[in-house]
């Protein structure tokens, strides 16, 4: 419990101090955003806030973890684990690319960074370094960092090692690469409004950190009553869960209307990386879809939008995403997010109704 105290500290002070710090050199080198020309006209007086501070988000997670691992070295010898490396692997990597983008961005001087088709290789290397890695390096806890294979919770519906582990390891790759694109993009689709991907991202992390404690408690092997889970250190998928969500708090500070810092794709590639990592190493990929059911109907408005479009050349919305629907309608920027606040929350409530409601079936404790 301490060392989980030490990160969320660690995390929040991170933010705080050094969110205004970035603010000053983003300023003093001009790299500000650039605001679509198609958008509501009320965003145009965005133009030129502050960008990256994605940065600060990734950097708090990474140190918030560090200091909880150090901790822990110090006091029982217990060394950091390869799942937490892995996950973090995947919020960097994505992040990384998020970052050549915006700085295509601020370089250019308009709101198009990287083309579709490098930002789509770069994703597809790192997801596929991630997969092969949690595959088949050992871990301390004798579980693999991922298992090949798509779950609700905890036992795979489809298992890939039917056909051998060549091709178990080639559908991961397929599926993991499906993974990372689909929740990088719907966290990226949802950063267009102040405050709304952080505050969103805040409440489906806290959510993943509930069940990864949950998982960590009732371990495979812990001698605790129930239902047991064949995760890989699941404490430090808590930590970093938990550091996530305290880090996107702190940053909220700054980026609620009106923001005087924006997270760039630095920050809503990296959480959304980090987002799908923890539903591979968790277990969870499909209940995913249920904790972080907003950003699941963000991407979903905006492939409706685009299909519907193409097929009748008429709109279902009246701009996509779908927060930019509710703004055209005459909801102040505000309402939207926190009424998108709000939706996430119950997602998030009713996927951890949905998990705890799984290990009671399992358990056998239905009266």
């Amino acid at each position: 419990m301490i060392a989980l105290i030490l990160g969320i500290l660690v995390s929040l002070l991170v933010v705080i101090a050094g969110t205004p710090m970035l603010i000053r050199l983003v300023h003093k080198l001009h790299y500000g955003q650039y605001i679509r020309q198609d958008g509501p006209k009320s965003h145009q007086i965005k133009r030129g806030t502050p960008t990256m501070g994605g940065l600060v988000i990734n950097l708090a997670i990474v140190l918030g973890w560090a200091s909880s691992a150090l901790y822990r070295f110090i006091v029982t010898g217990d060394s950091p684990s390869w799942s937490a490396v892995l996950v973090l692997f995947a919020m960097l990597s994505m992040g990384a690319l998020g970052f050549i983008d915006d700085f295509a961005k601020v370089r250019k001087k308009q709101n198009l960074g990287l083309s579709v088709g490098a930002k789509f290789i770069g994703q597809f290397v790192f997801a596929t370094i991630y997969a092969v890695l949690a595959l088949i390096i050992p871990t301390k806890s004798g579980f693999p960092s991922a298992q090949p294979g798509m779950s609700f919770i905890e036992k795979p519906f489809f298992d890939f090692t039917f056909a051998g582990r060549a091709v178990a390891i080639l559908l991961f790759v397929i599926w993991v690469n499906l993974l990372m694109t689909s929740w990088t993009n719907a966290v990226n689709l949802t950063d267009g409004l102040d405050g709304l991907a952080s505050g969103s991202s805040m409440i489906a992390f806290a959510g993943y950190g509930l069940i990864a404690f949950w998982e960590s408690y009732h371990i495979k092997g812990g001698g605790h009553p129930g239902y047991t889970y064949a995760v890989s250190d699941p404490l430090d998928l808590t930590i970093i869960a938990v550091c996530a969500a305290v880090s996107c708090f702190a940053f909220l500070w700054f980026n609620s209307n009106p923001a005087t810092i924006f997270m760039g794709d630095t920050g809503s590639l990296a959480l959304g990386g980090l987002f799908a990592a923890l539903s591979i190493a968790t277990h969870t990929e499909f209940l995913a879809i249920i904790i972080g059911g907003l950003f699941v109907i963000e991407v979903m408005s905006d492939i409706i939008q685009v299909g519907f479009f193409k097929m009748t050349h008429r709109r279902v919305f009246k701009m996509a995403p779908i927060h930019h629907h509710f703004e055209l309608l005459g909801w102040s920027e505000s309402k939207v997010v926190v009424r998108f606040w709000m939706i996430e929350l119950l997602f998030v409530l009713v996927g951890l109704m949905a998990f705890y409601a799984d290990w009671i079936g399992h358990s056998g404790l239905w009266f």
